[in-house]
Formats: structure tokens, sequence, C-alpha cells
């Protein structure tokens, strides 16, 4: 799957900005403040190897997908383990904490409910795998999302732009149409490199200053008209910075 040009259909004229027509959201860390249970059982799962997880591969993980994150696991402890098996100790650790109710972000529950009132369409894409998704959205709304990308539904998980160029078929909109919600740096990548405009709030780790990329400290003080207006900014900004790359 390749990345869309940014402006599809609906191209920036004279510096105009295209219509905001929907909202993608990351899930652990930017609607859900599930990073900590995560953590919790990454700890659970280094426990049984007879280890403690450092601060920095911690990090390092926030945003990665299942694969990749008991990748960086076995290297971090030096073990030569089957990694079926610690995915299946890291998924069932996990199921059980977001079984007992995943708190949100501060902010989010807010936003999405403004968002769908607002009439505008709505995505969940996310890293995690679909069986611990569909127990996450008992907390945050199964019919607050028209459509839903997991982390085991695409062939290349985040930071490969796959899952965004996926929402973007579902919902059956162009890039330049859409603002993405992220809080990690693989998945804000993710994001940028399907072409789409990122609204960035930091959770566990930094994100980087890039292009296409804007920032906020918390959702809390978010809503549709500030959405729009990061929209607007950003989808000119990438117009008039595609406009002198040509010239």
């Amino acid at each position: 799957m390749s990345a869309p040009e940014y402006a599809g259909d609906e191209a920036v004229v004279g510096g105009s900005a295209p219509e905001l027509r929907a909202v993608l959201f990351d899930m652990d860390g930017t609607v859900t403040d599930s990073e900590k249970l995560w953590t919790i059982a990454l700890e659970r799962v280094a426990k049984g190897f007879g280890r403690r997880l450092s601060p920095e591969a911690r990090d390092a993980m926030v945003g990665q997908d299942q694969w990749t994150t008991v990748d960086m696991l076995h290297t971090e402890f030096g073990v030569d383990a089957d990694p079926a098996e610690t995915a299946a100790k890291l998924t069932d650790a996990t199921k059980e904490l977001f079984a007992l109710g995943i708190p949100f972000k501060p902010g989010a529950p807010e936003l999405i409910a403004a968002v769908r009132a607002d009439g505008l369409q709505a995505a969940l894409v996310t890293a995690t795998y679909r069986e611990l998704v569909d127990i996450a959205l008992d907390t945050i709304g199964h019919q607050n999302f028209d459509a839903t990308v997991c982390g085991d539904e695409v062939h290349n998980n985040k930071p490969d732009p796959e899952p965004y160029l996926r929402a973007l078929e579902l919902l059956d909109l162009p890039a330049s149409a859409c603002l993405v919600i992220e809080d990690s740096p693989a998945g804000s990548r993710s994001a940028a490199l399907a072409g789409i405009p990122v609204l960035v709030v930091p959770s566990e780790v930094p994100v980087a200053p890039a292009p296409g990329l804007a920032f906020a400290e918390t959702l809390t003080d978010v809503g549709v008209a500030e959405l729009r207006r990061v929209h607007a900014e950003l989808s000119v900004a990438a117009f008039f910075t595609a406009g002198s790359q040509l010239r």
C-alpha cells in the first residue's frame, strides 16, 4: 500500500484548507491511559524471566506492536525464548488488566463525544491487537467509531503508514479530509507518512517536532473548533511546503 498524495481530491486551492470530515484516534496513551497498564503487564512478564525492565527499554516500547515489543523484551534480557509464548503471557496479563476497566486520558471522552455530536466521522487506529481492543472498546464505546484498525489487521504496523492508510480506505476519505490524534513517535510517524495532519499530545515519551505535526499538552481544552483550526493550519502549511519544493 503506497501513501496517497497529500491533497487528494480536495486539494488546497489558493491557500484555503480542505474541510475536516474525520478524526482518527490512536488508543493507548491518547484515548486511554492504558500505557500504565501495559507497563504492569510487561513487569509481570519480566518477573517471569527473573528480570526487571529498564525505564529506557519501556520508553522505547511505547507505540510499538506486540511482536516488536516481545523482540525488544528478549533483547533487553538477553534471553532466547519462544516469541509466541512471551506474546501469549503478555496478552493474558494485559487482558486481565483491561477487563477491570481502562482509565481515559483527560479530555478524551469529552472530545470523542464532541466529534460525534458535530457529525464528523471517527476511527480508532491502534497497534494493539483485536482481542485486546474489543475489551477496551467495552470502556471506550464500540458505537463511537465508524472504523477500527488493529495491529493484527495490517501487514505492517506503526510506524509504517499502513494502519492509517487502511483507516482512510474504510472511511472512504482522502488524507486531506482527516486529522490524526497521536501520542507516540511511532504513531505520529505512521500518520505523517500516510499524509494525514497530526495533533500530537505526548504521553509517556516526547515526540520531536516535524512537518505535519502540531502539539497540545492535553486534550482537556481541545474541542472540535480547535481540531478544525489545527487541521486547517497544517493543511495550508503542507500546501505551501509542497509548492516551494516544486519551484
